[in-house]
């Protein structure tokens, strides 16, 4: 059996109990290492669960399935993945593959940002479809997503921006060169994508287009959601350039332009300060 295991948001803990228990009788357990990543490292993930983890890369999990799978038709073999397994859709071509080799497979669900999200205290079927935010480069600068984010706000709906990240990347010159050097870790931060945004604004205006999302739009940015120390603030497009959130992971919402009174509330307990760029709540503590 192959066993797709949801890991939840914040560290080792987050497992379910039935999640635990498959793990801890599975031959083989695989780490996902390239969607997601939660506040703790893979050590410590092995000390609670009593596992030896193998960390799976896109290469591994795209290019290299079969190895994954091998022996899965005799034996048990579970893959882990942060968030739920079906937060990203690579994962659904792991289960296509293993269906075509007859091994059978059972998903053991886990919360996701997609729900977490509720935290900030807007009302999850207000939102419309998630975008994806990537990393500019000096040559390459897309703005395909912002369709995403012009057709919700059209619609009075809320847009979850998912934050680039990019582990075991190699530049340019060594993926040409063929040689398996890999850039550090970075992951996208709130302030970069806002400042995204912003410079897509100010294009689209001076294309002498008028831009679904302005300066004063009103945005929630949330960092290490479901971690004991996450954080969450609400206001202006201009204020998530500098609102300080710490480390990540990151996501933005551009919310959906008129909002239900309880939403406003909500936003309320995490606005960012008019003279201050630091958020005032981490969306655990009690309002003084």
């Amino acid at each position: 059996m192959l066993y797709l295991i949801g890991l939840g948001l914040g560290d080792a803990k987050d497992i379910t109990v039935k999640g635990l228990e498959v793990v801890r009788r599975c031959s083989r357990v695989y780490l996902e290492a390239y969607t997601s990543v939660l506040t703790v490292g893979k050590e410590a993930l092995e000390e609670f669960y009593g596992r030896e983890l193998i960390l799976a890369d896109r290469e591994d999990v795209e290019q290299e399935a079969d190895s994954i799978l091998k022996d899965a038709d005799s034996s048990d073999v579970a893959f882990l993945v942060v968030g739920d397994p079906f937060g990203a859709t690579t994962h659904s071509d792991l289960v296509l593959r293993a269906t075509q080799l007859g091994i059978p497979y059972r998903v053991v669900h886990n919360a996701s940002i997609l729900n977490a999200v509720g935290c900030c205290g807007l009302q999850l079927y207000r939102f419309g479809e998630t975008a994806s935010i990537v990393f500019w480069t000096d040559s390459w600068r897309p703005e395909s997503f912002f369709d995403k984010v012009k057709k919700n706000r059209q619609n009075g709906m809320h847009t979850l921006c998912l934050l680039d990240i990019k582990v075991k990347e190699q530049s340019l010159e060594n993926l040409i060169k063929g040689r398996k050097i890999y850039e550090p870790p970075r992951y996208m931060t709130v302030n970069q994508a806002a400042r995204q945004l912003l410079e897509i604004v100010e294009n689209q205006r001076a294309r002498g287009e008028e831009p679904a999302v302005t300066e004063d739009t009103l945005c929630v940015g949330l960092a290490r959601v479901g971690a004991e120390d996450q954080r969450i603030a609400a206001g202006t497009l201009r204020q998530m350039c500098t609102v300080d959130l710490g480390g990540p992971l990151h996501s933005l919402i551009v919310t959906g332009g008129s909002l239900h009174p309880l939403e406003t509330e909500m936003l309320s307990l995490f606005a960012v300060p008019e003279a201050s760029p630091a958020s005032r709540g981490t969306g655990d503590e009690p309002r003084t």
